[in-house]
């Protein structure tokens, strides 16, 4: 199927609350304009320098979402345009954050990534350490970013029982945050797991090779 009858067949499917990222992170700005002609206008990148060259060649009415994990000297690259971060992991990358958005006078949304796989190359935040940081005094102090949900991973497994406890685990803590938070959005699950994690609460899906396809892989 073509990039654009992928994208129609997922949006035709999910319900009218979900967001649909299309995930582009590898894939050629011409993937990037036929997924943008066929109406998509969300797009995520792991790559902050990846993410800013594309950026400089597409549109501007897309909005760009930072998905992978975040190294603190490159926020500057991507604060002057970035539209939602997925991955804030720790109170110091919110920080950087913070400071990069007064430099480019922009509020920037983010969300918080909870750990709620057992793979252990997984980051994210407890529970714990995502209620102490939203409690702290430091991120009351931030006037340009602001936390608007959670995101979380999980597992790479065809355990659909499993699936459903930790998309369920991550229903349950944005649940328990969100009143006294203000968040309104749940970004999990991908290509393979989306129709579980819609079942469970999401609000966002970040889906790449059920658009684009699968990654080509060389054998030397």
């Amino acid at each position: 199927m073509k990039i654009k009858d992928n994208i129609h067949s997922i949006t035709s499917s999910i319900p009218s609350n979900v967001t649909l990222v299309a995930v582009s992170k590898t894939k050629p700005v011409s993937d990037i304009l036929e997924a943008y002609e066929a109406g998509q206008r969300v797009f995520g990148e792991n790559k902050i320098q990846e993410m800013a060259s594309k950026y400089d060649e597409m549109p501007k009415d897309i909005e760009w979402h930072m998905i992978g994990h975040i190294q603190r000297n490159k926020v500057k690259y991507m604060a002057p345009f970035v539209s939602l971060i997925h991955a804030v992991d720790s109170l110091r990358l919110l920080s950087e954050i913070n400071k990069q958005a007064i430099k480019n006078n922009r509020v920037i949304d983010c969300l918080l990534q909870i750990k709620i796989a057992s793979e252990e190359s997984k980051f994210g935040l407890s529970e714990s350490d995502a209620m102490d940081l939203l409690t702290s005094e430091e991120y009351k102090s931030f006037k340009n970013i602001r936390v608007v949900g959670l995101m979380g991973m999980a597992t790479f497994t065809d355990n659909k029982k499993q699936l459903q406890k930790e998309f369920g685990f991550l229903e349950n803590i944005f649940d328990s945050l969100k009143e006294n938070n203000d968040l309104n959005i749940l970004s999990m699950g991908m290509s393979d797991d989306y129709p579980i994690a819609i079942e469970n609460g999401s609000t966002m899906i970040r889906v790449g090779s059920s658009i684009f396809g699968k990654r080509a892989f060389s054998i030397s």
